[in-house]
């Protein structure tokens, strides 16, 4: 049994195994086959049908300074802004006029949306639009701070491990910043019962085959009902600026992988994979991927949320985005639907 068929049959691989796959990633025949059978195994699970996420980016205040993030705390030229709970609100009306039953709230490590301010903003949200799910992308917190906004009607919580590799962490990372922390917030938050999404950046400054197969274990081991991957993008305010972009054709590679490793995952189609090719999110629609997520955000504030450098989309208003969406995802031959679109179990 070659090692494709291993990882179809039982849907994992070894650490050695992992390495051997990668190995195959630039051969166009392994490429197919694998392929194949994730865009059979999303479509057992989920159809034609791909999920829409309303994305919104509340603040860029972050307490934290990864050496990768543009809107890192060392960055003194970023453009920092903080989204009223009010502000915040009209996104959602807007969103879900448009058909959106998910919304996405992402932002930096910012002390500002304390467990007291994010909870009303939850409650809220819920309150307004009891048919939608609430997703939290807000870094690492206490426990009882995940269980107080779960209480409040969380459903779902985004916190990418960027790489499960000790040493690769490091290099990414300022000394009081922890792996061992991530971990422990992930599975804290499948403890208390929300659908967890983590995931990682493709062609990061260090990753290697290694750590890659690194993420792959501790993917499979973690069962998250959502993992988000794109390529790294370099931001020009960071210590990485002059680094090269990650590959685009591994990303769908590890996107097929990922589909196969977790057949019921739900998989977004990146921004940064439409930033670094122009037809980026219809090629990880066709590799396995079942979610994309628009900006819903202010027009006037998206240019400074800035993660890295050329982000797409920034200047278009909430409904030509979505309607430009649903054109490229009904020409990549799937159809975007509305719900909440939970992941199957």
């Amino acid at each position: 049994m070659d090692i494709i068929d291993k990882l179809i049959k039982d849907h994992r691989l070894t650490g050695e195994e992992y390495i051997a796959l990668l190995a195959l990633a630039e051969d166009p025949s392994a490429v197919e086959r694998l392929k194949e059978e994730a865009c059979r195994l999303r479509r057992q699970y989920y159809g034609d049908k791909v999920y829409i996420r309303g994305l919104i980016e509340f603040t860029d205040y972050c307490k934290n300074d990864c050496y990768y993030c543009g809107i890192r705390r060392g960055n003194a030229k970023a453009q920092r802004y903080r989204l009223t709970k009010e502000e915040i609100l009209s996104c959602c009306e807007n969103g879900y006029s448009l058909g959106f039953r998910t919304f996405v709230l992402q932002g930096g490590e910012d002390p500002y949306y304390t467990d007291e301010r994010l909870e009303e903003i939850v409650r809220s949200i819920k309150a307004g639009y009891p048919d939608c799910a609430v997703t939290l992308s807000v870094g690492e917190r206490s426990y009882a701070s995940y269980a107080r906004l779960r209480k409040a009607g969380a459903d779902r919580y985004l916190l990418r491990h960027e790489t499960a590799d000790e040493e690769h962490y490091r290099k990414l990372h300022p000394p009081q910043m922890s792996l061992a922390e991530r971990k422990a917030c992930l599975y804290q938050l499948k403890e208390l019962g929300y659908q967890v999404g983590a995931g990682f950046m493709v062609g990061s400054p260090g990753q290697t085959e290694q750590t890659i197969a690194q993420d792959l274990l501790f993917l499979k081991e973690l069962e998250p009902q959502m993992v988000g991957i794109g390529p790294f993008i370099p931001h020009h305010a960071t210590r990485f600026a002059k680094e090269t972009p990650g590959s685009v054709e591994l990303t769908l590679f590890l996107l097929s992988v990922i589909r196969i490793l977790l057949p019921k995952v739900l998989l977004p189609a990146t921004t940064a994979l439409g930033t670094l090719d122009p037809y980026g999110r219809e090629k990880g629609l066709a590799v396995g991927a079942n979610v994309v997520m628009p900006n819903l955000s202010p027009v006037k504030d998206r240019k400074k949320y800035e993660l890295y450098d050329h982000k797409i989309c920034t200047g278009e208003e909430a409904a030509e985005c979505r309607e430009c969406l649903a054109r490229r995802v009904e020409a990549a031959g799937y159809r975007i639907v509305e719900g909440r679109g939970d992941a199957e179990t």
